[in-house]
């Protein structure tokens, strides 16, 4: 007869006999059926407060809980004027990927794009082709000779 997983059996020396309790103290688990004397666990329905729960149960009580708030939309990554001014040259093009490779933002912190804000000021003539700029950043770098094609 072949193996498969439908005809398995274990060998029957390795089965192991259900725990006979309360048959008597010939049985060597007569008496108090290998509860012990008195007290909670002796008792039906007896246990222990965790005991009683599945370890599943307990690692939930277990770990701790998440506090705060988790942002549903995006990161955007924030870019200001100063930091371009200071690491982009006269007639440069701005964009997510050179801003990238220049470490001034991660990867990770662009995922719902980039956005450059007016902090500071701008004496360089840039192309910026990101995601979105605030107004003032837009008259400054236009005001600067550049210009800025951001969607918002």
């Amino acid at each position: 007869m072949e193996h498969s997983l439908s005809n398995l059996r274990r060998p029957a020396s390795q089965k192991r006999r259900k725990k006979r309790l309360g048959r008597g103290s010939a049985s060597g688990k007569g008496n108090y059926s290998a509860r012990g004397m008195k007290g909670q666990t002796a008792r039906s329905g007896g246990t222990r407060g965790l005991a009683r729960r599945s370890a599943f149960q307990q690692l939930l009580i277990r770990t701790p809980k998440l506090r705060g708030f988790k942002r549903a939309s995006p990161s955007i990554a924030i870019v200001n004027l100063s930091v371009l001014n200071e690491h982009f040259k006269d007639g440069e093009t701005v964009t997510q990927k050179s801003l990238v490779s220049r470490g001034l933002i991660s990867r990770s912190a662009a995922v719902g794009g980039v956005k450059v804000l007016a902090n500071g000021t701008l004496e360089k003539k840039l192309t910026v082709q990101v995601s979105f700029a605030s107004k003032t950043a837009r008259a400054a770098i236009q005001k600067a000779g550049g210009t800025c094609a951001a969607a918002k």
